[in-house]
C-alpha cells in the first residue's frame, strides 16, 4: 500500500512539474515548406494543406499567393497559441503581439517567425475560399 502511494505521488509530481527550456527558443528557426496559394488554373489549389510542429521550437512559414484569387489568410486559434516573433514582408520586419490576418489581393508573400506554445490542431484558411478547398491544418504536438 505504501509503495502504491509513493508511485502515485511520484507520477503526480512528474505531471505537475513545470516545463523547463533553456536558451532562445526562436534561434535558428526550422523552415517549414512554403504554403503557396493558387497553384492550379482556377486559383484554388494549395501546395500543402497540413503542417506539423512541436511546442517550444522556432519555425518559419512563408505564405505565398500567386495572385489568381484574393486571399485573406487567417488562423485565429493558432495565432493565439504561438509566440509571434515577427512577420517579414519585402525585407520589412513587422513585430506585433498577435496576427489577425494576412490579406493578399494580388501576388505576394509574407513570412511568419514563431514559436508554438500550446499543442492542438488549428485550422488555417483563406476566408471565403474554404469551401473551395483553400484550407488546412497547423498541427502542434
Amino acid at each position: 500500500m505504501i509503495a502504491r502511494s509513493l508511485a502515485v505521488l511520484a507520477a503526480t509530481a512528474l505531471v505537475a512539474a513545470p516545463a523547463l527550456a533553456e536558451g532562445f527558443l526562436a534561434a535558428k528557426p526550422e523552415k517549414l515548406p512554403d504554403l503557396v496559394i493558387g497553384t492550379d488554373d482556377a486559383g484554388y489549389g494549395v501546395s500543402q494543406k497540413d503542417f506539423a510542429m512541436v511546442t517550444g521550437k522556432g519555425y518559419r512559414l512563408k505564405i505565398v499567393s500567386t495572385g489568381k484569387k484574393e486571399c485573406a489568410w487567417v488562423a485565429p486559434e493558432f495565432a493565439a497559441a504561438v509566440w509571434l516573433r515577427k512577420v517579414e514582408v519585402k525585407k520589412v520586419e513587422i513585430k506585433v503581439a498577435q496576427l489577425n490576418e494576412i490579406e493578399m489581393e494580388d501576388e505576394g508573400e509574407a513570412e511568419l517567425f514563431f514559436v508554438p506554445v500550446k499543442p492542438g490542431d488549428y485550422t488555417w484558411m483563406c476566408r471565403g475560399l474554404e469551401g473551395k478547398g483553400v484550407t488546412g491544418k497547423l498541427v502542434v504536438k
